[in-house]
């Protein structure tokens, strides 16, 4: 008890003499000298109750910090995770309206029956223009028949075959999500005869086209659909068209010491020059309602389903993809494909791929049956959080040709996938991949760019017509 007093007579005096220091005598004097300038009245405290003072604050200041901060902490807390709890439910609610914007509010305005819609066209190199129309053609009633012209008409009515033959394109329609049933091998041109028998065999109500006129010697390929008043238009896709998609495909494949056959081209085509062919940007404006109507029916997994995961370019999105995709799906109960964006495709595959621009890739894939979610951006390489996150069960992979992944890419692709055990790979149905249509586009490049030419300079007409008079 004595040492305990002796010390605290000790550090008394310790700090008297501290508080005579003339540092702090100086402070001190300064102090009064601000009080006394902002016109408070003296006395004024000495240095030992300003210290007393300022000791009484900093204790205060602790003494708050430690019994009051922890419960502030809390709240900020539960504020972060009420607001992540409501962030998350404002992502369902415009889930469901946008599930909703193709159903009826109205359970008295539903259709009596079944309304059934009829569509036919080549769709060659089928793209998310093509899938569009078909979620369009739909939307007029509620069951599609999608009819695919044969490789037969399409020559006979446009003087050459298309690019991708009658199975291929059949299983591109047939993949897309908005497809109801395939007709196949329609003729180009229906006479009343098919025609009838089609409405017949489908139990048709309506027969759909693109507001964009079909014409074919002079005739119009569906005269016949109008007399009957079976016949509705749909509004045409801008920005997007196979002939575009061509263009860019020729334009690829253009090298240095070909530099002339891009000028010619350039010259051929009225008011196009060398740049705007080289460039060709997309014209088509991805908008989040376009997203959201190529999403709608997709919904969360869940909670004990078995995720599957896939990813790549899906570039040209072509029957092989189609069919890759189901095999992916059987892995499990629901699949995510991860589309990478432009640069990534571009290191990996060199040249000026990826043909098609990252969100024109992402409509492709989401309007593809087998999918129940896209990754957007898809990272190259498989994380273990990644994983985590998105409850993956299952990562697959398709059989690769020889040469057409790098090995060392690969491996860095699926490391973690591989660890964790869940790496798949499986056999690829169709050996198909956007450099094969490329290549069929080269053999026969001469009667393409003619097409190229006459396709770009009639959209060109269209587009300075249809932006022209909404200037005026």
């Amino acid at each position: 008890m004595a040492e305990e007093e002796a010390y605290a007579t000790r550090v008394v005096i310790y700090l008297h003499k501290l508080l005579q220091t003339p540092e702090v005598t100086e402070f001190v004097e300064k102090f009064h000298g601000f009080l006394q300038s902002i016109g408070v009245p003296p006395p004024y405290p000495d240095a030992e109750r300003l210290a007393i003072s300022v000791v009484t604050v900093i204790g205060t200041l602790i003494f708050y910090y430690v019994f009051f901060g922890n419960r502030h902490r809390y709240r900020r807390y539960n504020l972060q995770r009420k607001l992540e709890e409501a962030a998350k439910k404002v992502q369902e609610l415009e889930e469901k309206l946008a599930d909703m914007e193709l159903m009826e509010d109205d359970e008295d305005r539903k259709p009596k029956k079944q309304v059934r819609i009829w569509m036919d066209g080549a769709f060659d190199m089928m793209h998310y223009g093509h899938m569009n129309a078909f979620r369009q053609a739909k939307s007029v009633g509620t069951y599609l028949v999608v009819g695919v012209n044969d490789d037969k008409s399409i020559t006979e009515c446009k003087g050459a075959p298309p690019v991708m033959c009658d199975e291929e394109r059949i299983a591109s329609v047939a993949g897309c999500k908005f497809v109801d049933a395939v007709e196949p091998h329609c003729p180009y041109i229906m006479n009343d005869e098919y025609l009838l028998k089609m409405i017949e065999k489908h139990n048709l109500d309506y027969i759909v086209h693109g507001d964009d006129p079909c014409i074919v010697d002079g005739k119009d390929v569906y005269e016949s659909a109008q007399k009957m008043g079976k016949y509705r238009t749909i509004p045409r896709t801008e920005g997007v068209s196979t002939s575009d998609i061509l263009g860019r495909m020729l334009l690829l494949n253009k090298s240095h010491h070909r530099h002339d056959t891009v000028t010619q081209l350039s010259s051929q085509v009225k008011g196009a020059n060398l740049s705007q062919l080289q460039s060709r940007p997309s014209r088509f404006l991805t908008t989040n309602r376009m997203l959201r109507l190529f999403s709608v029916g997709n919904k969360e997994p869940a909670p004990h389903a078995r995720v599957v995961y896939i990813d790549g370019a899906w570039d040209m999105f072509h029957p092989g993809h189609v069919d890759i995709l189901k095999v992916a799906k059987a892995q499990g109960d629901y699949l995510i494909v991860g589309v990478h964006n432009d640069a990534v495709v571009n290191k990996h595959r060199g040249l000026n791929y990826p043909i098609m621009n990252l969100h024109e890739r992402v409509l492709s894939v989401l309007g593809c049956r087998y999918v129940d979610d896209v990754l957007i951006d898809a990272p190259w390489e498989i994380t273990k959080e990644m994983i985590a996150s998105l409850r993956l069960s299952v990562v697959v992979h398709g059989s690769r040709r020889k040469g057409h992944d790098n090995d060392a890419d690969m491996e860095v692709h699926y490391k973690a996938a591989i660890e964790a055990g869940i790496y798949r790979e499986v056999p690829s149905p169709r050996l198909m991949d956007v450099t094969d249509i490329v290549a069929r586009i080269t053999e026969n490049r001469e009667r393409f760019e003619k097409k190229f030419i006459k396709k770009m300079e009639a959209e060109k007409e269209y587009y300075d017509d249809r932006y022209a008079k909404k200037d005026k």
